[in-house]
């Protein structure tokens, strides 16, 4: 199972951590991806990152800004959030996903199985 957490209430420019904590098997077997999803769109990528840690990528629009990074011993994957701007307002989600092979990451939202319970960030202006 996994849950996400950290979302709130954050001002433009500001910083935010969310959390993705699994609980089950080891999650160094598992790549992790990040999306969101704001109400009446489709959900989007935002950012993997690999089984080992070493490889992430990231959308465009968050490029250089938000910073995936995981503690495998603590079973737990972060995706940091700088920059923060209004349009990243939405509801985070994070999604795990495992028969892969170290280095790989997944952008594809449809080749995750498992998923977590959102996290609302909001952003004000």
């Amino acid at each position: 199972q996994l849950q996400a957490s950290g979302g709130g209430l954050v001002q433009a420019g500001g910083s935010l951590r969310l959390s993705c904590a699994a609980s089950g098997g080891p999650f160094s077997n598992y790549v992790v991806g990040w999306f969101r999803q704001a109400p009446g769109k489709e959900r989007e990528f935002v950012a993997t990152i690999s089984r080992g840690g070493r490889t992430t990528s990231y959308a465009d629009s968050v490029k250089g800004r938000f910073t995936a990074s995981r503690d495998n011993a603590k079973n737990t994957v972060h995706l940091q959030m700088n920059k923060l701007k209004p349009d990243d307002t939405t509801v985070y989600f994070c999604a795990a996903q495992d028969r892969t092979v170290m280095g790989q990451t997944i952008r594809d939202q449809n080749r995750y199985e498992n998923w977590g319970q959102g996290t609302k960030v909001t952003v004000s202006s």
